[in-house]
């Protein structure tokens, strides 16, 4: 997103806990190295900003802490930097892992799904729409929950055909979510315009999302799933299975 979201006339503020390569020559960014589950970073990070996009966290199944710590405690953490310091956008990376156990069979995902997450993962992304819910109602802050698919630069299996989405479709889906006038709270899907997906982009184009990419262009590539598979039964995919019985893990029975 660094090079797809430059733009004339801003700059953007990027935070990661990790080392990150400094601005180039003529590039409108300031780095920050920090985390965000600290406060007092993540307040100085907010100051005089006008949106922040939070895509920090773990992005795959962790022990039960270190889920609680950093993305669900890390989104809190990041709406209230927010909040304190007058920032009245937000847009919060969540994930199909929120509805992980929906059945493919009940027909095309509404964005309003009701949550079925499959790992401790996807209770994080439960969380972090929640959280984004309480600041939207409570403090009148724009917060977009984005249930993003599969972001790659091209699917990597079957599942992905239907879950998809482009990282150039991904900066126009944030785009959009950064200009739509007064949106309040929203949960959309963060697809591509894939002929077999399986998400509606109802709310996505209500604010002005226009995908322009579709995984089929790739489909020849990629090997057909197993229909008696998880991959093939739920949204979550594989992630549904006993390979990620984390909790099962922790116990050590």
């Amino acid at each position: 997103m660094r090079t797809r979201l430059a733009a004339p006339d801003r700059v953007l503020r990027l935070l990661d806990i990790g080392e990150q390569p400094p601005a180039a020559e003529g590039e409108a960014v300031e780095v920050v190295r920090a985390s965000v589950t600290d406060q007092a970073a993540m307040d100085a990070a907010c100051e005089g900003v006008d949106a922040v996009i939070h895509l920090g966290g773990h992005s795959v199944e962790r022990p039960w802490a270190q889920v609680l710590d950093v993305n669900i405690n890390g989104t809190h953490v990041v709406l209230e930097a927010a909040r304190r310091n007058g920032v009245r956008r937000v847009v919060l990376a969540s994930s199909n892992h929120a509805v992980g156990f929906y059945e493919r069979s009940s027909g095309e995902a509404g964005d309003y799904l009701f949550p079925q997450p499959d790992t401790y993962y996807g209770v994080s992304k439960v969380a972090l729409e929640a959280l984004g819910s309480l600041y939207a109602n409570r403090y009148g802050l724009d917060v977009i929950a984005v249930r993003i698919g599969s972001c790659f630069e091209r699917p990597r299996d079957a599942r992905m055909l239907a879950t998809w989405l482009s990282p150039d479709d991904c900066a126009r889906l944030f785009e959009a979510c950064l200009s739509a006038p007064s949106p309040g709270f929203r949960v959309v899907w963060g697809v591509s315009d894939n002929t077999r997906r399986w998400f509606s982009l109802d709310e996505a184009r209500a604010l002005g999302y226009q995908p322009k990419d579709d995984s089929e262009v790739f489909a020849a590539d990629v090997p057909e799933d197993d229909p008696e598979s998880l991959a093939h039964k739920y949204v979550g995919g594989m992630w549904c299975g006993p390979a990620l019985d984390t909790a099962v893990k922790e116990a050590g029975r």
